[in-house]
């Protein structure tokens, strides 16, 4: 049963505080009574939970189409659309009971905005050595980034353009910017993103200045004018791979004049399936780990941009979805 947030401290070891969206704009910290673990689950203490800003906007504001209700779905969502509903899958935290191999370990899991929660122990997976648990919340866009490029089948040398300069588009060129050879621009109307695209290895442009003839565009701006300066960027036969994601809302795509003349490849991409190109290989517990790998640099510290204390987090999401930024972390 779902209580409003007022736990004593005897009940503190068999209670969870969660995030719940329960209307239109409206969020509320409820008190969960927490079973015992058992001898296959972990009992862990979360440190930090990340907010999809883009994703979680649309649950916040009740947007999710109900075509999408169950794919949208969250791996461990409690809830349903559109309301009430606890969502979230940027969580990363200590493990205080379980299995003696993760016991003391930090690590990520899918799971909603939660102070402590029982999860089963083949859901988490430990961070590697040295990598901080607040930036570790990036892990989930990281996976979306990282099948993106599966998706496109990027390479050395690619003249690889990226459209929409959030978190997604960003780690999309930091990984293209490690390609040997590659020449890698991220376009974005806020000129603001320059030094960062700059500092993960990439030239900047506004559209207006987009380059042409690319071999890969990458699309996250989740917006028209983004799509049609992603189209207009392709070369020959070029791939673009559409990452936005526009919930209930539709975009004009300018199909005519040199979309067909260029023989140009519109494909979507999305961490749901693990890409063709890998799933022979990977599972989803090895792609996870490859992107907590790819984590391990510091400059993407810029990528976090907002921290709010998880009791704060009614008050404070309101303001926080109805601004700028890029990754906004929930620390406990």
């Amino acid at each position: 049963m779902v209580k409003p947030a007022i736990a004593s401290e005897a009940s503190a070891e068999t209670q969870a505080t969660a995030l719940w969206y329960t209307a239109t704009r409206e969020c509320v910290l409820n008190i969960e009574e927490l079973p015992a673990p058992g001898p296959d689950e972990c009992l862990v203490r979360t440190l930090w939970s990340g907010i999809s800003r883009g994703t979680e906007r649309l649950v916040f504001e009740g947007r999710v189409p109900e075509s999408e209700y169950e794919r949208m779905r969250a791996p461990l969502q409690q809830g349903a659309f559109p309301f009430p509903v606890k969502y979230g899958y940027c969580t990363v935290g200590m493990v205080d009971a379980g299995p003696a191999d993760l016991l003391g370990r930090t690590v990520f899991c899918l799971h909603p905005h939660q102070d402590r929660f029982i999860v089963p122990a083949d859901r988490v997976t430990p961070l590697p050595e040295g990598l901080p648990g607040r930036r570790a919340v990036l892990a989930a866009n990281m996976e979306t980034a990282l099948n993106a490029h599966w998706d496109a089948g990027s390479g050395p040398a690619d003249r690889i353009v990226v459209v929409g300069g959030g978190v997604l588009g960003l780690l999309v060129a930091y990984i293209a910017a490690g390609l040997p050879g590659a020449e890698v621009t991220l376009v974005d109307l806020d000129e603001s993103r320059a030094g960062l695209a700059q500092a993960l290895g990439c030239r900047f442009a506004l559209p207006a200045d987009c380059p042409q003839d690319a071999d890969l565009v990458f699309h996250a701006s989740a917006s028209a004018g983004g799509l049609a300066t992603a189209i207009d960027a392709g070369g020959f036969e070029a791939r673009i791979v559409e990452l936005s994601w526009y919930g209930e809302g539709s975009v004009a795509a300018p199909l005519g004049g040199a979309f067909h003349a260029r023989r140009l490849q519109l494909v979507s991409s999305q961490v749901g399936q693990v890409s063709p190109s890998r799933r022979a290989r990977f599972g989803y517990a090895r792609r996870m780990q490859a992107a907590l790998a790819l984590l391990a640099d510091e400059r993407l510290d810029a990528l976090i941009t907002d921290e709010i204390a998880f009791l704060e987090a009614p008050a404070r999401l309101p303001a926080l979805f109805a601004g700028a930024g890029l990754t906004a972390v929930l620390r406990y």
